[in-house]
């Protein structure tokens, strides 16, 4: 064993090689190194289990194939043909074109992400989307942080920290992840004052915890689940009447968080935040990347006294948005103020697709790919927002003996396609495929298939 031990090429040998010199120009010498090392320590093990020891070239081969899948990507462009518009898995919200330019543009050098050009002296980050953001909406200020759920935490931390916050048992929601309000509210430093019951909640459960010491009033939306039946809940306007006569703001929580009725293309209204503001909430929270169709991003808008206190917070800083987020997100209102929103935003252009359209991409996917049939279906919004809520659409169905392992095929080509499992078939929502990743869509299929591309 000890002679076969010795016949294992050294380090220094290996490294002496053409093919390692080539590695070394290529991913640099303590990346090779490590691979180097790891290759043959595994190696020895192969030789004291009594294996044949490979030769040189594949031991190389070996090392080359080591740094490959250390370096290989994890986060990676898919197709998500699924019909799920916001897909939590798989980044939610597509950015519009002008967005992705915005981003491009600032990321090769400098810009002014808090510096004000006019005095030539420091500036402030909340400007950029903030004005925007306040001329679209009405409020009075605004603030931007990383996500919704820490726009969450920053105003319960800056509004009630060691107070109570009245919030009703309706309210109390889970989302994705296991984030939930009544967590936040305990690490914020809050004290729940729970109200009504897990059904039903009425403006007297209100007005009587607000004749005890509260600092605010909450209500979350519920963004992600519908209570049907035996239920009640006041309406907005009312608690904030209700709560003015007691002096207690009310922070309105919409979650996903909209700027266009969604009744409009036939799902279900959900709360706009013009809605909110409207019906008097000091504060309104909502995301980014959701129904607002732009990027990961948590939005506090509201009463200027209000959002002064989260902005000298500690926490503001720990949970601000960064260059990229600005930038994307300015741009994503831009569309809104010029009123082209469902022409550029991506999950808008999908939500307003009509069936008729859906159909005639389906059919040329089906001709493509000279496989399948073209059947009716069902597309949804996904991403937390509007429960049981859906589009009538087309779907390619492909009938395949093992579902599961064509779908496997499937996220194995370049790039991977995400599809779905429906009565058995495979099926591919064109809803929610980009047009410029169509071509790649069906060569993806038809690798997965065998077939010839015809593409």
């Amino acid at each position: 064993m000890a002679n076969n031990l010795r016949s294992l090429p050294s380090v220094d040998h290996i490294l002496r090689t053409r093919a390692a010199a080539e590695m070394v120009a290529e991913y640099g010498r303590p990346l090779t190194l490590d691979a180097i090392r790891f290759v043959l320590e595994g190696l020895r093990t192969v030789v004291i289990s009594g294996d044949t020891i490979p030769n040189r070239g594949n031991i190389l081969d070996l090392v080359k194939e080591r740094m490959e899948s250390w370096l290989k990507p994890t986060l990676i462009p898919v197709i998500n043909a699924t019909g799920v518009i916001l897909h939590t898995n798989l980044g939610r919200a597509p950015l519009s074109q002008d967005s992705l330019r915005a981003i491009q543009n600032l990321t090769g050098g400098y810009c002014t992400l808090e510096y004000d050009l006019d005095r030539g002296e420091r500036g402030s980050r909340s400007l950029h989307a903030g004005t925007l953001l306040t001329r679209l909406t009405g409020a009075e200020d605004a603030l931007v942080v990383n996500n919704n759920a820490a726009a969450v935490l920053l105003v319960l931390s800056a509004l009630a920290r060691h107070k109570s916050v009245i919030i009703s048992r309706t309210q109390l929601v889970e989302i994705g992840g296991g984030f939930r309000i009544p967590d936040v509210l305990r690490q914020s430093g809050a004290r729940l004052y729970e109200i009504g019951t897990t059904n039903r909640v009425n403006l007297q459960d209100y007005e009587q915890a607000m004749q005890e010491p509260a600092a605010l009033v909450l209500r979350t939306h519920h963004s992600n689940f519908k209570i049907i039946g035996f239920t009640s809940e006041p309406e907005l306007i009312d608690v904030v009447t209700m709560a003015r006569q007691y002096g207690l703001p009310v922070v309105d929580d919409l979650g996903s968080g909209t700027l266009i009725d969604t009744a409009r293309f036939g799902l279900e209204h959900e709360p706009t935040v013009q809605e909110s503001l409207a019906a008097g909430a000091d504060v309104v929270c909502f995301s980014g990347d959701k129904l607002l169709g732009g990027p990961q991003a948590g939005i506090i808008i509201g009463r200027k006294e209000l959002l002064a206190k989260m902005k000298r917070h500690p926490l503001a800083r720990a949970v601000r948005a960064d260059k990229l987020c600005l930038a994307a997100l300015a741009v994503t209102l831009l569309h809104y103020l010029k009123d082209e929103a469902e022409r550029k935003i991506p999950i808008w252009q999908m939500i307003a697709t009509t069936p008729e359209q859906i159909q005639a991409r389906a059919h040329h996917w089906f001709e493509v790919v000279g496989a399948g049939q073209v059947i009716p279906g069902l597309s949804t919004v996904g991403g937390g927002s509007l429960p049981e809520e859906t589009l009538p659409t087309f779907l390619l169905a492909l009938d395949v003996r093992q579902p599961n392992r064509f779908l496997s095929r499937l996220r194995q080509v370049n790039p991977p396609v995400i599809a779905r499992v429906e009565a058995d078939r495979v099926v591919f929502d064109p809803r929610t495929v980009l047009p410029e990743q169509e071509g790649a869509l069906l060569v993806g299929i038809q690798n997965a298939l065998g077939v010839k591309t015809k593409v």
